[in-house]
């Protein structure tokens, strides 16, 4: 049996500030990104199943993405929950707009991370999370691999 990975492309727009860092990064700012999800797994070789031929359909995999990180992250603002960027994020979710805290510095690196967590939780048993691909500009991006993570 063949194993295929098939890959669904999404974008989505984020803001977000790096508490403490030394750069232009540490002003509220926004990005473009652009997500790849690959996902490997064999074809659905039962002839009788509407997916027959299928690793996963593109339909399945594209909620799951969407649920748990477009429709979550998109035109939101990200920020680290243990900086003082907690007191921005809650003056501006008071004043209406979707705040997101995370548990960690709101990089290209570590956003992927929990994005691979959250995706994975969402698969079916037969289909593994290959890897991810998070551009935050057109030459920049981080990436995800499940080999690199065993």
């Amino acid at each position: 049996m063949s194993k295929i990975r098939i890959t669904k492309k999404f974008s989505f727009e984020t803001g977000h500030a790096l508490y403490g860092y030394d750069g232009k990064c540490k002003n509220v700012h926004g990005h473009s990104y652009k997500l790849s999800v690959t996902v490997i797994g064999s074809p659905i070789e039962n002839r009788n199943d509407v997916k027959f031929g299928m690793v996963i359909d593109f339909t399945d995999l594209k909620k799951i993405v969407k649920e748990e990180i477009v429709d979550q992250f998109d035109h939101a603002t990200v920020f680290n929950e243990t900086t003082p960027h907690v007191d921005l994020a809650h003056e501006l979710k008071n004043r209406g707009h979707h705040v997101i805290l995370v548990d960690y510095q709101p990089t290209s690196e570590n956003m992927v991370i929990d994005f691979a967590q959250r995706i994975i939780g969402r698969l079916p048993a037969d289909i593994k999370l290959f890897s991810l691909k998070l551009q935050e500009t057109d030459s920049s991006f981080a990436e995800w691999y499940a080999s690199d993570n065993l």
